[in-house]
């Protein structure tokens, strides 16, 4: 398939932020496939859903035949990218940052080579950097750089206007060795093409120049654009905290929660971007919408998105969780659902049973009540449940017979209001 189907079907999903030159790439690509790249950054043991639009459009490359490199960025990882941050980066422990490197090739390649015969290549760039000699280094690769187009680029020039925020010369020079990178995989691999988050235009840039300069040759860039939600928010950014891609960081569930609870507004933009549902398709689905009481967009994405990234079993566990919560029944329930509930799904207190076993006190306890007398009425009015069944006896005691698999108990006030209770030394 040609490159000027892929422009065509970044545009029509509003994945299309910037190019260099599409006319002279569309000539290049007309009848070849190409090898393109993208760089991650190990600045965490897990890639997060920010990161969720770069791969998933690696992925659309690569379903039309074209060969991706993923840049594992170890050595720029210990640098920090300077790019649109307000204050100097925290530079990074050694160790950590390849602990971190480890973790996210294993992340990368369990969803972009699942069925481990992609044409997929995972690249580390410490591998290059560690021998690179200093002197050599600023004679062939810093020469090409001026210091007045450097700092005349807006992410250079936002840090330095302010008096009180620095830059050093260590996230000065982040933009040499991202360049550097683009040279050295065009030589070894033949990459043409670079593909990255909107805020990394200007590295991108410059990597092209290098290669020009040093090459004379031509390759070529393309970002994807910055995500601002309905509500003004930057996509991937929450109230509370990050969603990540690793199940130990963020369970499956709340990881489902979030798409489930896509605004309206956002939800078919974000069926065109992140999932590979036909564009005809989607404004079916969207048409439909309109005439029911409840929209399936959500859970379209939902269901879509929790697969790629946690699979079938994960995606059946947090859809039983939701409808279980929902209908107030928790006997499907298993105990790794639980489990997730605990780790982030909603809000969970460890209470030591040989300490507190009544429900007026834990209603305080939890925040669902701020008085006695407010849990005596709350248990009086019939609105807390237990494990899904309604306590109305104010003297209700915790015994045995309540916990769910010997270690948890459920309380509900109302409809949403959720408080897991995980027993500890749950012994009677």
């Amino acid at each position: 398939m040609s490159y000027i189907n892929i422009i065509k079907i970044f545009k029509m999903r509003n994945l299309l932020f910037q190019i260099t030159n599409e006319k002279i790439l569309k000539k290049i690509l007309k009848n070849n496939y190409i090898n393109f790249y993208c760089g991650f950054d190990p600045t965490s043991s897990s890639l997060h859903i920010g990161h969720l639009l770069p791969l998933i459009s690696i992925k659309r490359f690569q379903k039309l035949g074209h060969k991706p490199i993923l840049l594992i960025g170890e050595s720029t990882g210990l640098i920090g990218d300077p790019s649109f941050k307000k204050n100097e980066r925290k530079l990074q422990n050694k160790i950590k940052i390849k602990k971190y490197t480890k973790k996210i090739i294993f992340q990368i390649n369990s969803i972009l080579n699942k069925n481990k015969n992609n044409n997929l290549i995972i690249l580390n760039n410490y591998k290059w950097f560690k021998n690179i000699n200093i002197i050599n280094f600023l004679e062939k690769i810093g020469k090409h750089f001026f210091i007045n187009n450097m700092i005349n680029k807006e992410i250079i020039k936002n840090r330095i206007k302010n008096i009180n925020k620095n830059i050093s010369f260590t996230e000065f020079s982040y933009i040499l060795l991202q360049s550097y990178d683009f040279l050295h995989l065009y030589n070894k691999y033949k990459v043409f093409l670079q593909i990255g988050g909107s805020d990394q235009w200007g590295n991108i840039i410059s990597g092209i120049n290098l290669i020009k300069k040093i090459n004379k040759n031509k390759v070529f860039g393309l970002t994807l654009p910055l995500l601002i939600q309905s509500n003004g928010i930057k996509f991937g950014k929450t109230e509370k905290n990050t969603i990540w891609l690793d199940e130990k960081k963020t369970s499956p569930y709340k990881f489902y929660q979030f798409w489930i609870n896509t605004k309206d507004s956002d939800v078919y933009n974000f069926l065109k971007l992140f999932t590979f549902i036909n564009i005809a398709k989607i404004y079916k689905i969207k048409k439909q919408d309109k005439n029911k009481k409840k929209p399936i967009a959500q859970t379209i994405l939902a269901d879509k998105l929790t697969y790629l990234i946690h699979g079938k079993n994960n995606l059946i566990s947090a859809k039983r969780i939701t409808k279980s919560l929902f209908n107030n029944k928790l006997s499907e329930m298993t105990e790794y659902d639980f489990y997730q509930l605990k780790q982030d799904g909603i809000f969970t207190i460890k209470i030591n049973f040989n300490n507190i076993k009544y429900l007026q006190e834990i209603l305080l306890i939890s925040n669902l009540s701020s008085s006695y007398n407010k849990a005596k009425n709350m248990i009086i009015s019939k609105s807390i449940k237990v494990n899904g069944k309604i306590e109305s006896n104010i003297y209700f005691k915790f015994k045995k017979k309540n916990l769910i698999f010997k270690k948890y108990s459920l309380i509900c006030r109302g409809k949403k209001n959720y408080c897991l209770i995980y027993w500890n030394n749950s012994k009677i």
